[in-house]
């Protein structure tokens, strides 16, 4: 009979040290994701919201390719044609060849997706804001970003919140897609596990587990986050 805990050990003989090396990859890209994520997410929508049209117009076609396309093409192009595109300009440059970190071309086309979707939500914060705010800011003589730092973006996050936390329990789940450009993430770990001890079901129930507590970890975090930035409303 299989050792099952032998297997999930740590240690020379068991798979614990990869797969504990496997979560801190996928935890690392999620943050270090995120706020490029956010802050291109907001900027995005803040273009569409522009009255120039060239802003505008280039805003929603980024957001249009990217809330279109699978993910998982998405990070095929960005590592794939990331690779040929500095390839090209080291070789002109430098004269030399580079390769594509798989942890960074990961995080980029996450991010591009993640800003597709985060900018709709911060429309739709946007919208919930009232003409009157801005209004009133302005009559009080504050410039445009001590009116957006000051009287918007408090108000913006408490809007945005609900949809962003959203957002990361799917880009969360979403990093598991890496593992397909060799990232050593914890699919990329249990995968390798399971072919290796002929033992799927085990290390892949196993990756279920860890991305349910992540997420389920991740619910409590945002949901007391949440609690904080409404903390004082007065409800009606």
């Amino acid at each position: 009979m299989t050792d099952y805990l032998a297997l999930l050990s740590f240690g020379p003989n068991g798979w614990g040290d990869e797969i504990a090396s496997g979560i801190w990859i996928t935890v690392s890209l999620g943050l270090a994701t995120l706020p490029f994520g956010l802050a291109f997410g907001f900027l995005l929508a803040m273009g569409i919201n522009a009255k120039e049209p060239t802003v505008r117009n280039s805003a929603k076609i980024f957001t249009t390719i990217f809330r279109g396309l699978p993910e998982l093409l998405t990070l095929f192009i960005v590592y794939y044609g990331g690779q040929i595109l500095i390839n090209l300009l080291f070789q002109k440059v430098f004269g030399i060849q580079v390769e594509v970190n798989s942890f960074v071309a990961g995080m980029i086309a996450l991010s591009f997706v993640f800003a597709s979707y985060s900018s709709e939500v911060f429309l739709s914060a946007f919208k919930g804001i009232n003409q009157g705010q801005y209004e009133g800011a302005n009559a009080l003589g504050l410039s445009w970003y001590k009116t957006m730092r000051l009287v918007i973006l408090p108000q913006l996050i408490k809007l945005a919140l609900p949809g962003l936390s959203n957002l990361w329990l799917i880009l969360l789940k979403e990093t598991s897609l890496v593992s397909v450009i060799g990232l050593a993430d914890t699919m990329r770990q249990t995968g390798l596990a399971a072919r290796n001890t002929k033992e799927a079901f085990l290390f892949f129930s196993l990756a279920c587990v860890i991305y349910l507590v992540l997420t389920f970890v991740s619910s409590i975090g945002l949901e007391k986050i949440e609690k904080r930035v409404r903390r004082g409303e007065v409800r009606t």
